[in-house]
């Protein structure tokens, strides 16, 4: 034990040191965007694996990362992008062709595409640790000088790949993840002076998460509902809504504490849960593995899901790079489905400031790189015509989470800045631009559709963000879209009323090709419109 113990503290040590040459090379973030080194694009899903399961179609998210490709249009970046599975071709074609400026061909020849092979249920990174030939490759690929590794999200399997390569993680140090957890953030938001709701500490069996609902329920008598959440659950899919109304002879002065707590433990198997396949049997055995809590939750008739993006830079600066309002889904809206950018300008500006709050608390920590932190805003009565809102925060996420890509597609596309004192983001010519974007757009009429498939659509229809107006639709997750029916889209318009005239119209379009009442369900209406090629036999 001991040699295992002093193994991982020296590995600890060397990921320090490469971590501190990011601080030597680039200690701005920004310098990171416009980088003229080699960058190294491990999308690995380094979370709890079966909690991953949840999500359909999630082997194909390591493509979420691929908006990475459009760094390229700096012709001094090199890029590695490795994955699982190989790619598909027409997908990477699609994000290179989106370079303003840069021939295909150039782009092309700084991009090297890596695979394992390999589709069991590991995260990626330890896939490419079980590889000493294709981590050879990548290491003979790289100028180790002017590399850096940028990731999903940092654990133990992405320091140890750090380290072997000798390559500095632009990421958070996997030993502060907790701060990400569920119990972490609320620790955060706590030490930060952040408004959050009322709830617990980790649980780490049900009777344990009994007590603390109980306890809540005391401290709240008012209390209609709670939200039990796994400490490191993902997207909402770790949710589940205790209702306690049918229950109010077991509210505070009508019932002993211990007859609360024993009816909280006799009302979990009856927990709502937001995963489709969850149930109490499996969700209690998850408890002594990844802990849970117990939360408020928060009423309301008018309520929205806001959220706000930051990093930190290697010298320890906090930066505020966006706003959303987040579109939920799900059994009680729990569920990550997809965004809007900008968050409402009621309350933009305050997610800011509470954002730069917990960002400060965070590289205190010693947190680098990306952070997101979402909210609940309920309307309160106007103020003189004026909107109120009460903002809670209820996590904080250290990943790359469903907003991070949309954002950067947007950014690296145009160019463009983040405005801090509007919360508006503007294109280099000056034009503040909106999207709506989503990891979800999914029907059972759109399976069976080929990557192929929708290039065609897309360029029948013209669908394609187009550089010169810079509006239309970057799309990814295209490999989902065969199997699952599931799609990943941004719509990028001139106000949010036009981002969302964009995105329906390409809903309309693909309902309208996938059409299955017509003559020959397997033609699409826009027929192929590259030329098919017949082998000798046909």
């Amino acid at each position: 034990m001991q040699t295992i113990d002093s193994h991982i503290n020296e590995q600890a040590d060397q990921f320090s040191l490469l971590q501190g040459l990011l601080r030597d090379r680039s200690p701005r973030a920004e310098l990171f965007d416009n980088s003229n080194g080699d960058i190294l694009v491990i999308p690995s899903l380094s979370l709890d694996q079966r909690e991953m399961q949840k999500i359909q179609g999630v082997h194909h998210y390591e493509e979420r990362l691929l908006f990475s490709l459009i760094r390229l249009q700096n012709p001094q970046t090199r890029l590695i992008y490795v994955t699982s599975q190989p790619l598909h071709p027409s997908v990477i074609d699609y994000y290179l062709q989106l370079l303003p400026g840069i021939p295909f061909s150039h782009a092309r020849d700084r991009l090297l595409l890596l695979s394992t092979y390999d589709s069991s249920l590991k995260p990626l990174s330890q896939k490419i640790l079980e590889r000493p030939r294709l981590m050879e490759r990548i290491r003979q690929a790289l100028r180790l000088e002017q590399s850096y590794m940028i990731c999903y999200n940092s654990s133990s399997w992405e320091r140890e790949l750090s380290v072997r390569l000798g390559v500095p993680l632009f990421a958070c140090d996997p030993n502060l993840q907790n701060w990400g957890t569920k119990s972490g953030s609320r620790q955060i938001f706590a030490e930060s002076g952040v408004p959050h709701p009322d709830g617990s500490s980790s649980a780490w069996d049900a009777q344990e998460l009994a007590i603390a609902a109980a306890e809540l329920w005391e401290r709240q008598p008012t209390l209609q509902r709670m939200v039990v959440k796994l400490n490191e659950g993902i997207s909402g899919e770790g949710n589940a809504l205790l209702d306690l109304r049918p229950i109010p002879n077991m509210a505070p002065g009508n019932a002993s504490h211990q007859e609360r707590v024993a009816a909280m433990s006799d009302r979990f198997p009856s927990l709502r849960f937001q995963a489709k396949c969850e149930h109490w049997e499996n969700f209690r055995n998850r408890i002594p593995e990844l802990g849970a809590i117990v939360e408020a939750f928060i009423e309301g008739e008018e309520k929205l899901s806001p959220s706000v993006q930051g990093r930190i830079t290697p010298d320890g600066q906090v930066e505020i790079l966006s706003t959303h309002d987040q579109i939920l889904g799900g059994p009680d809206g729990q569920i990550y489905l997809g965004c809007r950018f900008p968050a409402d300008e009621t309350y933009r500006l305050r997610l800011q400031e509470l954002g730069l709050k917990v960002g400060m608390k965070l590289a205190e920590k010693g947190a680098l790189e990306r952070f997101g932190v979402d909210f609940i805003a309920v309307r309160l009565p106007d103020n003189d015509g004026i909107p109120q809102w009460d903002i809670q925060a209820i996590e904080i996420n250290l990943r790359k989470g469903g907003t991070t890509h949309p954002f950067m597609t947007l950014k690296f596309l145009t160019n463009g800045r983040y405005d801090r004192a509007t919360g508006l983001f503007y294109s280099q010519q000056g034009r503040a631009k909106y999207y709506i974007a989503t990891d979800n757009l999914q029907k059972d009429r759109y399976r069976g559709l080929l990557p192929n498939d929708l290039m065609d659509i897309i360029a029948h229809h013209h669908l394609h963000f187009d550089t010169s107006t810079e509006t239309g639709t970057v799309f990814h997750l295209m490999g989902c879209l065969s199997e699952f029916g599931k799609l990943g889209l941004t719509s990028i318009g001139d106000s949010m009323q036009h981002a969302e005239e964009i995105y329906n119209k390409v809903v309309k379009v693909l309902d309208e090709e996938t059409k299955t009442n017509f003559k020959n369900s397997n033609v699409l209406l826009s027929q192929p419109s590259t030329p098919i090629a017949w082998n000798a036999a046909g």
